[in-house]
């Protein structure tokens, strides 16, 4: 009888999760189907917390724990069409505490402010910019809209930057956990976590480097914006957070109200809102206009496969799945140019030069490549760029960390404490080289460290070679310096400052298309369709990939895992190292 029962309760399992799936991807064909006209008069509205990501996940189950969120993408581009569309005479974003890294936000402000060029209205509000949170990028990215409506009871927490690293060392010598690393050179600092207490000389100047330069932009930003010298915006950075009348006081609000009173002065004219999705859904496809493949390198560089990267945004910079994007984007005759779009720290050396292939071949078979930078493209991430033919970055991109390292963690006296004891047998000296249960033997030691000076050597050539640096001024821009966009542009690491807007103009002229044709950007690989995620179930017997791990462990354990994976990838070390160090900002 029990066992009878188990076989129900099984049954019933399989037959739910069927049910839910179905229902789901019936709501996903209902939703995209037609939409409904637009109202003759919109405000559109953009809620910047619901999340800006820069790549949507592919399955519909996967996309449940991203309901609301937009790409940046979509909202550049709704803002270009929205600005030349009659019918939108605003804009209204909702902005408290989004999570957004400087990049991401200063793509948006630039949106914002060519949308302000059509003169149309463009409104942020806030119930309070960052309130106990930090508040510095949401007020930041604020501050682009011409008029700043705060509730009376928020705050304005625009107290600057602060970066932070843990060190786990004392950990590890508690646990009897003995790191071995080696890197090249002493800027490569992301081993530093495990082997330090704290910042080293090369980290603390990495880092200052990047606050500082961020802080300047701010700054600068602000000021331009609400006519203030940047004294002022510092003695308001410093005397921050700040409350709701003493912001209004110091320039930074125009309006203390609430939503609702926004709200009707927004439409008593009889304008309606309009959700930037919903926007984007109802306008007109633009006329004529060239295709563009948009390929996304988001996420820790890794081999992998298609299914490894079914979660896009949460999962990794695939070599393989890029791979098929561009070789699938050469050979469709309809894509006129390519648009390769990385957010990624880095990692695997062999990923990163697999992709760095790729980006060649596209280039070399005629298709015109165009990298964008969003908020990190470092170390590998870096490098997978080299043969574009521009590389643009904003000026608050994390880039360079021109470097590599590799080791592992000898975990043999931490067995020891917990009583267990090991034993082996071997043919071949370096044979044990990789166990975790031992140190590195002289010999092993010695051959991990040709491996990194042959990676090195690889790698600043390829940069030598596509960015026309002198072999005497690598040493001043690779060993595993970071640099923010801003810096990189000046040091020639990068070609121009910007985001898609100005990755638009470069593909224009590298396609020799007229500057005011518009551009269609094309995700490859295509994103499926329901019918497509049904018939896949049917052939396999399973669920697709993106929509099991949704499933089994939710978009909460996919966010944790792209703050842990810094962390798991040199606790157990998978190949030589092409990685930016972890570094936590607000």
């Amino acid at each position: 009888m029990r066992l009878l029962g188990r076989v129900i309760l099984v049954v019933l399992a399989v037959v739910g999760s069927f049910t839910l799936l179905i229902t789901a991807l019936g709501l996903w064909a209902g939703f995209s189907a037609r939409p409904a006209p637009l109202p003759r008069q919109v405000v559109l509205e953009l809620d910047v917390d619901s999340g800006v990501v820069e790549a949507l996940p592919d399955g519909p189950l996967a996309r449940l724990g991203l309901p609301n969120a937009y790409t940046v993408a979509d909202v550049v581009e709704a803002l270009d069409k929205a600005a030349r569309d009659p019918r939108v005479t605003g804009l209204v974003a909702r902005i408290d505490s989004p999570s957004l890294g400087m990049a991401r936000a200063q793509e948006l402000r630039e949106a914002v402010l060519a949308f302000r060029k059509s003169g149309k209205r463009t409104v942020a509000f806030s119930t309070s910019f960052g309130g106990t949170s930090a508040g510095t990028v949401p007020y930041y990215l604020a501050s682009a809209f011409q008029e700043i409506w705060l509730q009376p009871s928020g705050d304005v927490a625009l107290t600057g930057f602060m970066a932070q690293s843990p060190f786990l060392k004392g950990t590890l010598d508690l646990l009897g956990i003995k790191p071995q690393f080696s890197a090249r050179y002493e800027y490569k600092t992301a081993i530093d976590i495990f082997t330090q207490t704290k910042f080293t000389r090369e980290g603390k100047e990495s880092t200052e480097q990047l606050v500082d330069a961020w802080t300047r932009q701010v700054v600068d930003g602000i000021g331009r914006a609400r006519g203030l010298k940047a004294e002022q915006v510092k003695a308001l950075i410093d005397h921050a957070p700040l409350m709701a009348d003493e912001a209004r006081q110091g320039q930074l609000v125009d309006h203390l109200a609430y939503w609702d009173q926004l709200e009707d002065g927004l439409t008593q004219k009889g304008a309606k809102l309009v959700d930037l999705h919903d926007y984007l859904d109802r306008a007109r496809a633009e006329p004529n206009a060239v295709k563009v493949a948009l390929v996304y390198g988001v996420g820790p560089v890794q081999e992998g496969t298609d299914r490894d990267s079914a979660l896009a945004d949460g999962g990794v910079m695939s070599a393989q799945r890029i791979g098929k994007a561009l070789r699938a984007a050469v050979k469709d005759n309809s894509i006129k140019a390519i648009l390769l779009r990385i957010d990624s720290p880095g990692g695997s050396y062999t990923a990163a030069d697999a992709i760095w292939r790729e980006v060649g071949n596209a280039r070399a078979a005629g298709k015109p490549v165009v990298v964008s930078m969003g908020d990190v493209a470092a170390s590998g991430g870096y490098f997978a760029a080299l043969p574009a033919d521009k590389i643009v970055a904003q000026p608050g991109t994390i880039t360079g960390s021109i470097g590599v390292f590799s080791g592992k963690m000898v975990l043999g006296d931490l067995w020891k404490k917990v009583g267990v004891s090991w034993d082996e047998v071997h043919q071949g000296q370096n044979a044990p080289m990789w166990s975790s249960v031992t140190s590195f033997s002289p010999t092993a030691w010695d051959r991990l460290n040709v491996m990194l000076d042959r990676i090195y050597a690889d790698f600043t050539a390829k940069v030598q070679q596509a960015r026309h640096i002198k072999p005497e001024d690598m040493d001043r821009l690779a060993r595993g310096r970071v640099w923010s966009g801003e810096d990189a542009k000046r040091l020639g690491l990068v070609d121009e400052t910007g985001g898609y807007a100005e990755s638009m103009v470069l593909l224009r002229q590298l396609a020799r298309l007229p500057s005011q044709m518009p551009i269609d950007l094309v995700p490859f690989p295509r994103p499926k369709g329901p019918l497509a995620y049904v018939l896949e179930i049917a052939r396999t017997g399973r669920l697709p990939a993106d929509m099991t791990m949704t499933m089994a462990n939710g978009a909460h354990l996919a966010a944790l895992t792209e703050r842990l994976m810094p962390l798991v990838a040199l606790l157990s070390r998978t190949g030589d190292t092409l990685r930016m160090p972890p570094l936590e900002g607000r």
